[in-house]
C-alpha cells in the first residue's frame, strides 16, 4: 500500500505532467517486455519488440529486474528522449552510489555496476547508448500510438481537474485509489508512505506502467506518481475497431464482462449469471484481471468482481 501525505498547498501544486516521458516509458516497456502482462493492450508490440532487442539491453535489465526497485537515477524527467539521456549520462556520483547501494541491497549485480557507481563517464556512455538504441528498437516503432494514448488520457484528466478539482482527479486516478484527507491511499507493492510536505506532487499517465502506480524510491526526489493510463483495445489493437468483442476475447469473457457491468458481483453470482460452473468463473475471471479488464476484491467470505476502467471502455 502506497500513503500519499498531503498538505493544504501540495493540493493546490498538485499538476498533470506535460507531455509524454520517454525515460519512464523506456523503463516502464522493460518490465512489459520480460512478464508479458497487460495482454490484448500489449500483444502486438510484444511480438514486434521481442524480435530486435539490442545486446546491450543487458545493461539496463541489469538496473531494472522483472519486478521491484530499478535505480531511480534511470527516469531523469525530460520531454525528448535526448533531453533525458543527457541528463542520465550527467548523474552525480553521489547520486549513482545511493541508488546502486540500494539495488545491491535487492540483489546481484554485475561487476560493471561498480564502476558505474564510481561515476565512470565511459560506463555512463555505454548506458546512455543502450537506452538510445533500445528505445529506437523497441519503443520508437509505438511511440505515436504511445503519445496518442497519454495525450488522450491527460486531456480527460485536464477536464477532470478543470471542472471538478484535483480531490476527484485523486480519486478517479486509479481503481485502487482511496482519498480520504489528507491522504491518497493506492495500491503498491509494498508497505510505503510519502509525504508531500508543501512540494505539490507530479502527475505522469503512462502507456507502459500497469497494473500498479509507481514512484521515485528517494523520497528527496520531486514528488512523481506515475500511473497506468486507461487503454482502449479497439484503438491499440490492430483490426480490433473492426471485429467484434466475443472475437477479441471469447464469447464467455465477453457474457462476463456484460454481467458485471451490469453490478459488481461474487464469483457464485457471475457463474449463475452467465451459465457456467463457479470454477469456470473464477478461471475467466483470473484471465479477464490478468488482462486488466477486471478487478476482484475480497470481502468477507466472497470476492466481488467489479470491471475496471478498460474493462467499461471495451463494451462501450
Amino acid at each position: 500500500m502506497l500513503r500519499i501525505v498531503f498538505t493544504p498547498e501540495d493540493l493546490g501544486r498538485t499538476r498533470l505532467c506535460v507531455g509524454s516521458q520517454p525515460m519512464w516509458e523506456t523503463v516502464l516497456s522493460l518490465y512489459r517486455l520480460r512478464r508479458r502482462d497487460g495482454g490484448v493492450f500489449f500483444e502486438s508490440w510484444w511480438r514486434s519488440a521481442a524480435t530486435g532487442v539490442p545486446d546491450d539491453t543487458r545493461l539496463l535489465t541489469d538496473l531494472v529486474p522483472p519486478r521491484g526497485y530499478y535505480a531511480d537515477f534511470l527516469t531523469p524527467p525530460g520531454s525528448s528522449l535526448a533531453e533525458g539521456v543527457d541528463t542520465l549520462m550527467s548523474t552525480s556520483t553521489p547520486r549513482l552510489r545511493t541508488d546502486l547501494a540500494t539495488l545491491a541491497a535487492e540483489r546481484s549485480l554485475p561487476a560493471w555496476t561498480r564502476r558505474l557507481a564510481d561515476g565512470r563517464t565511459d560506463e555512463l556512455r555505454r548506458l546512455g547508448a543502450a537506452v538510445d538504441r533500445y528505445f529506437a528498437a523497441c519503443v520508437a516503432p509505438s511511440w505515436s500510438t504511445v503519445c496518442l494514448a497519454v495525450d488522450r488520457e491527460r486531456a480527460r484528466q485536464t477536464e477532470l481537474l478543470a471542472t471538478r478539482g484535483v480531490v476527484p482527479l485523486l480519486r478517479e486516478l486509479h481503481p485502487s485509489a482511496r482519498w480520504e484527507y489528507p491522504v491518497l491511499e493506492l495500491d503498491y507493492s509494498v508497505d510505503r508512505e510519502l509525504r508531500l510536505d508543501g512540494r505539490g506532487l507530479l502527475l505522469v499517465p503512462s502507456f507502459f506502467c500497469w497494473d500498479t502506480p509507481t514512484t521515485f524510491r528517494d523520497d528527496t526526489l520531486e514528488p512523481t506518481l506515475v500511473y497506468p493510463i486507461r487503454h482502449d483495445v479497439r484503438r491499440q489493437v490492430p483490426g480490433a475497431s473492426d471485429r467484434p468483442l466475443s472475437a477479441l476475447v471469447g464469447p464467455t469473457r465477453t457474457r462476463m464482462l456484460e454481467a458485471i457491468r451490469e453490478s459488481p458481483c461474487s464469483t457464485k453470482d457471475l457463474a449463475t449469471r452467465t451459465g457456467v460452473t463457479p470454477p469456470t468463473a473464477s478461471r475467466q475471471t483470473s484471465v479477464l484481471r490478468s488482462a486488466g479488464l477486471v478487478t476482484s476484491r475480497r470481502t468477507g467470505q466472497s470476492v466481488l468482481h467489479s470491471l475496471t476502467p478498460q474493462g467499461l471502455a471495451l463494451l462501450t
